[in-house]
């Protein structure tokens, strides 16, 4: 199969996993199709075609279907659109629940406005939109803002029920639609009745009803709508991460010309300044520079990197202008491997989600069949046609989803809402559910359980005095921007003194820097370059660096004169929580591990100062999330923990994501919760979260459908043949609402949550 044998559409009108399956179904349909893979997230289908495929058969065949599929269009483009979408539905939801606010004041609670109509219709003891003086005004003028309601604000849900139905399939819509639709209508049944002489029933109605089944469904939908616009984050981000274009060098190597990265390919030449962004896999063609790699391997330090080496998109040079050969087109770095890792990871669904949309396929007719099949046999046995209707009306009525569609979103809103006030930020449904499973917390080390800035530890002293060979340091690191420079000048701020004079610095890509003084050559490095300038250092105190280096500390030399003053071990200091939280996690059965792009030497010393006994180290982007995959394998629920670009393919492929706030904005995009405090003591807490969330969430979900379980037979009639009584459509109307408030209420709940602090 060849790359161009897949195709990438963009779908809308997706809702929930019933319209995936419908949209999969549809495509698979389409002859020449082999395979297809719907994105409800990204709201995208991949689709696999054979030699006698037509992708625009496919397209046409979805569109009849009740979607709308298209090719995909920018995605910076694409998410703008999105921001207006949702812009507008949030203003939708706020209009719908406005006006079915008024109808309720209308219909329960304002003054009579006066009556129209036939009057005598009814005793004085009626109720409803109609008593003995005629149709009540204020009914109405609630008709009609239900109407508004029912008609424009609900739309959409009409709209997608028409589509799954003429594709033969039901889904949440169907009922919605089917719902406020059978109340609505009825309602207005009643009342064009009354003005024609004729009473149904006894002439109730439920006006208010009808439009809030829209305004509390729209809500719900506009929640998921948000949380799943916000999941597309991270992809947005690491696509920003790559350069549009590249500095392309002609066959002489002298002049460069600006091409789309789109152009370039294996053999061509381009050129990188330092600072700059690497725009493509290859190999260094310059003989030595210093790569910063951290947005892919989180090295707390610049990488020496040598002729011949890789060098990887994303990376950048820190030290000097570089030449690149390309090895790897656009599209094939290991950035965009990174991009398709946290994709394919972003493309799964809660189980629990999954299961209410099974529920919901089921659901929905067996509620229609119910509820037409108790008119009938109320309509065998002898009833009225009013009755019968009623127990239609009230059926369907009480078994609109309000309670099912708020259950999630809810909770998800106040759960969010109380862990952003303690510094803990959830992005959906996925975060939380996940947390009550996990039993493995992978922790990155940069910046994760370290604060992600080198000082320096320890001087090591040959010759001289101490200010002396930071004095030398200093000054020729002094208007550096390297991580190492701004080490050795924290230092160097604890004397007061005057920085030596330093003249005619030269920079040595991937070894350090050089500078003339009075007194002869200084310089500050490796160990290569002490070498290269002719500084002297005995055997013992070679053997003792590379000891030195074995423990993980970054080593600086200083040399002046002929001989090596001695060197400065930086190291990238614990955060003050981290050995209290490891240790709280493992006190809680959590199977804590490292996962790190540092050496294994600096990853295995750390690990064991916190108690960390398991440790993968030299491990890069797209390896990161193969190994939180090889841990899933073995059975594990994964939370990954990490605050750099180099953790969003493993944060994503992870069961839960956790990023540190502090950290790159991508690994912040891919998690599904973020730590505002970057306190690993907050880990613990928003596993506790989770829990309770995903506590009220079940909750909801059992009041919901075990409401329709004890609601529908009432209003089918159950209790009739021995009490006389019908469950009037008011009542069913009401019961709804109840539902429905009644699991905000137990959502609410969530407030008195607080994250309890795990110490020693």
């Amino acid at each position: 199969m060849n790359v161009t044998d897949l195709h990438r559409l963009d779908v809308n009108g997706m809702s929930c996993g019933a319209c995936v399956a419908s949209v999969e179904h549809i495509a698979m349909g389409v002859s020449g199709v082999t395979a297809v893979n719907v994105n409800l997230a990204l709201e995208r289908a991949v689709v696999t075609l054979g030699r006698d495929g037509s992708l625009s058969e496919v397209i046409e065949a979805i569109n009849r279907g009740g979607f709308q599929a298209s090719q995909p269009m920018d995605p910076l483009e694409r998410r703008r659109q999105g921001q207006d979408e949702l812009r507008r539905r949030g203003q939708s939801v706020g209009l719908a629940i406005l006006a079915a606010a008024t109808c309720m004041v209308l219909t329960m609670w304002a003054p009579t406005l006066g009556h129209l109509g036939p009057s005598g219709l009814v005793s004085m003891d009626g109720h409803g939109a109609i008593d003995a003086d005629g149709i009540r005004l204020n009914h109405l003028i609630a008709l009609v803002l239900s109407g508004v309601v029912w008609a424009w604000a609900g739309a959409g849900f009409h709209r997608r029920a028409f589509a799954a139905l003429r594709r033969g399939a039901a889904n949440m819509d169907v009922l919605v639609s089917l719902g406020s639709s059978t109340a609505y209508l009825w309602s207005a049944t009643v009342i064009a009745g009354a003005f024609a002489g004729h009473v149904l029933g006894d002439g109730t109605v439920f006006i208010d009803g009808a439009a809030f089944i829209v305004a509390f469904l729209l809500l719900g939908d506009w929640l998921e709508v948000r949380a799943r616009f916000q999941a597309t984050d991270a992809l947005h981000g690491l696509m920003r991460l790559r350069p549009e274009e590249a500095w392309k060098l002609d066959a002489e190597g002298v002049t460069t010309t600006a091409v789309p990265v789109e152009a370039l390919a294996p053999g061509d030449a381009i050129r990188i300044r330092a600072g700059e962004i690497v725009p493509v896999d290859g190999v260094l063609l310059s003989q030595r520079v210093l790569m910063d790699t951290s947005s892919l391997t989180g090295e707390a330090y610049p990488v020496n990197v040598k002729e011949g080496e890789d060098v990887h998109g994303g990376s950048s040079p820190v030290d000097a202008t570089i030449e690149v050969r390309v090895t790897v087109p656009a599209g094939g770095t290991l950035l965009d491997r990174v991009i398709g890792l946290v994709e394919a990871a972003q493309s799964g669904k809660a189980p629990i989600q999954r299961l209410v949309d099974r529920i919901s396929r089921v659901f929905v007719p067996v509620v229609i069949a119910l509820a037409v099949g108790a008119a009938l046999t109320w309509s065998l046995f002898g009833a009225p046609v009013e009755q019968s209707m009623l127990v239609l009306v009230s059926t369907l009525v009480i078994a609109c989803p309000c309670a099912l569609g708020l259950a999630t979103p809810t909770a998800l809103v106040v759960g969010t809402g109380i862990g952003a006030r303690h510094g803990m930020l959830v992005k959906g449904i996925e975060a939380l559910e996940q947390s009550t499973r996990i039993d493995t917390v992978v922790l990155d080390k940069t910046g994760t359980i370290t604060q992600g800035s080198p000082r320096v530890a320890h001087i090591e002293l040959i010759h001289g005095d101490i200010p002396q060979m930071l004095g030398v340091a200093a000054a020729l690191e002094e208007d550096s921007t390297h991580p190492i420079a701004e080490a050795v000048r924290w230092s160097w701020s604890n004397f007061d003194r005057i920085l030596p004079d330093v003249g005619q610095i030269t920079v040595r890509p991937g070894r350090g820097i050089r500078g003339e003084t009075e007194q002869g050559t200084v310089a500050v490095g490796n160990l290569d370059l002490m070498d290269d300038e002719g500084y002297a250092l005995d055997q013992d105190h070679r053997d003792r660096l590379v000891s030195r280096a074995k423990t993980g500390a970054g080593i600086v030399l200083i040399g002046q004169h002929d001989q090596v003053l001695g060197w400065l071990e930086l190291r990238d200091h614990l955060r003050t929580s981290s050995k209290e939280a490891i240790a709280g996690m493992q006190r809680a059965g959590l199977d804590v591990i490292m996962l790190t792009g540092d050496q294994e030497a600096t990853a295995s010393h750390l690990a064991e100062e916190v108690g960390i006994t398991t440790v993968f180290a030299n491990v890069l982007p797209d390896q990161k999330g193969e190994t939180v995959r090889q841990l899933q394998g073995d059975g594990r629920c994964v939370a990954m923990v990490g605050d750099g670009i180099n953790d969003a393919a493993a944060l994503a492929t992870a069961d839960l994501g956790i990023a540190m706030g502090g950290g790159a904005g991508i690994a912040v995009d891919a998690a599904q919760l973020v730590l505002l405090r970057d306190d690993l003591m907050d880990v613990r807490g928003a596993l506790d979260l989770g829990r309770n969330t995903m506590g009220k969430i079940r909750t909801n979900l059992g009041w919901a459908f075990g409401y329709n379980v004890v609601g529908i037979p009432l209003a089918m009639g159950l209790l009739y043949p021995w009490t006389g009584w019908l469950l009037p459509p008011t009542f069913a109307a009401a019961a709804m609402s109840l539902s429905s408030l009644s699991v905000v209420a137990n959502s609410l709940t969530l407030r008195w949550w607080a994250p309890r602090r795990y110490e020693n």
